[in-house]
């Protein structure tokens, strides 16, 4: 389903647009852990409760025109909120240079989307809410309906579309979900009779069975490139440390993972096919 616009208009457009739910953004990894409404009340400042203008508000450009502080009470605004919404708007470049002006780059912007925010709130509160994992889950099954009934191979982001079962994005979503969420919770089952504790949570197999439905069977390189990123990344900040009695935030990793399969899924699988001498 590929847009007739001019590629460089459709770069631009969703580069603004990613700057745009950067923002908002920002008041979802705030709001949803602390279970406050996402819509009331709106923009205000954490240090004096004032309203914020709308042309304060504009992503990155307001930070920097204040210097960092609130217009009224002047305390700091955490450089966090640019930060966010610059990474925003370049994942959705990203996403408009991998897959072009079509739907396809819409859907993986969103997923990119969903990705930043619950991995930003899993570092701070260790946990990835529900609601969000349902409501990427709901976007990856829109487009996988979508794409059985449009006729246009949209979701899963990883397939071509070309014949058998990859001629059924619905089916291969589905396939993805059973992949994602049956593999770590029987790893999960499996690692607590063993230890006696939880060392993989149920908000991680709930997110990798969200992401089935965008990857379809690709979800399987997600959860091996997630584990060799945590554990590189975690033997880098372990550094000597102690971590064992730690829980250490899956999610990001799971985050990374996802979003280099989007990108390089099925070159990383040809490619590890070939190393290998099967194909």
């Amino acid at each position: 389903m590929a847009f007739d616009i001019p590629g460089w208009y459709f770069t631009l457009s969703m580069g603004l647009f990613g700057l745009l739910f950067g923002s908002f953004a920002n008041v979802v990894i705030w709001r949803v852990p602390r279970g406050e409404s996402i819509a009331h009340p709106g923009s205000h400042c954490p240090g004096c409760d004032t309203p914020i203008a709308w042309y304060d508000n504009i992503p990155v450009v307001s930070w920097l025109v204040l210097r960092g502080r609130c217009r009224h009470c002047h305390k700091p605004i955490a450089p966090r909120y640019p930060l966010v919404e610059a990474v925003s708007g370049a994942l959705f470049v990203a996403a408009a240079l991998v897959w072009g002006p079509g739907a396809r780059a819409l859907f993986g912007a969103a997923l990119f989307w969903f990705l930043l925010a619950l991995s930003l709130i899993d570092l701070e509160h260790m946990r990835l809410p529900n609601p969000l994992v349902a409501t990427l889950a709901a976007v990856g099954l829109l487009g996988a309906l979508l794409s059985e009934l449009g006729g246009a191979h949209v979701v899963p982001l990883t397939a071509d579309g070309a014949s058998g079962v990859a001629a059924h994005p619905l089916a291969l979503s589905l396939i993805g979900v059973l992949l994602g969420a049956g593999l770590p919770a029987m790893i999960a089952f499996v690692y607590s009779a063993i230890r006696g504790r939880s060392g993989f949570g149920m908000g991680d197999v709930k997110l990798l069975g969200a992401l089935g439905l965008f990857l379809g069977p690709y979800v399987l390189v997600t959860f091996f490139v997630a584990s060799l990123l945590g554990a590189v990344g975690g033997a880098v900040i372990a550094r000597g440390r102690d971590l064992s009695q730690r829980r250490v935030p899956f999610g990001p990793w799971l985050a990374a993972g996802a979003a280099i399969t989007a990108v390089l899924g099925p070159a990383l699988v040809s490619g590890y096919l070939s190393l290998v001498g099967i194909a």
